[in-house]
């Protein structure tokens, strides 16, 4: 098991050089020790118990099981697992999600390593990390009930819609999607009608469109 005094960490995101450049950050503090990287929620799924993780950290958008899903899979499991999302995605519309979903923080990528390394420290020690941003938001949403603080349209998807709606925005079918979320042709059809209704839009043209541009507006993080 090597070190006891070591924490095992496992890293899950599908691109090389992010797990490696998460891993090298990691291990400059000597307690951290990243005893597997891998690039499908199915893997970990299966090896968990083997892994033995201190914590898991997660990357979002993973093929087949998103990273928001994973989570949800794994604290249905094992609920004291400790687990932090790592994402491109904008913190405002996803850290509460993971949240609720049972990670315990959520960090930007593009976020500087010592913030990556203070996130890590204050989960392990059985605290929360978000940016202060989003701790205001979190207290204000408990202090006036949630709808109110809401403030963009896309943040009334449920996370299952949201998954569609960001697949559909990489310009895949129904079909596709329906595969890589392991749902019928039928339920993401439906998912589809319910995204239209709540972002008011008329017809699939007009969803593939809003889709791509929101798509593209999250990886170049010029929200």
């Amino acid at each position: 098991m090597g070190n006891s005094f070591k924490k095992r960490i496992v890293i899950v995101d599908d691109h090389p050089l992010m797990r490696k450049g998460l891993a090298q950050t990691l291990e400059t503090d000597p307690v951290f020790e990243v005893v597997e990287q891998l690039d499908r929620g199915e893997e970990l799924i299966q090896r968990i118990d083997e892994l033995n993780p201190d914590l898991i950290i997660v990357d979002v958008s993973l093929p087949g099981m998103s990273g928001l899903e994973l989570v949800k899979h794994v604290i249905s499991q094992k609920e004291n697992q400790k687990m932090l999302v790592v994402s491109r995605h904008d913190e405002s519309l996803y850290a509460e999600r993971v949240i609720r979903a049972g990670a315990k923080g959520y960090v930007m990528k593009l976020e500087a390593g010592e913030v990556l390394l203070k996130a890590v420290r204050k989960v392990l020690n059985g605290g929360i990390y978000v940016s202060e941003e989003v701790s205001e938001r979190l207290l204000m949403g408990m202090a006036k009930g949630q709808k109110e603080v809401m403030e963009s349209p896309i943040e009334k998807l449920s996370d299952r819609e949201l998954e569609v709606f960001e697949l559909t925005g990489k310009g895949n079918s129904t079909r596709e999607i329906a595969e890589k979320l392991h749902l019928s042709v039928k339920t993401v059809e439906s998912y589809r009608a319910r995204i239209k209704t709540k972002l008011n839009l008329e017809n699939a043209t007009e969803l593939m469109v809003h889709a791509v541009k929101w798509v593209e507006t999250e990886h170049t993080g010029s929200l």
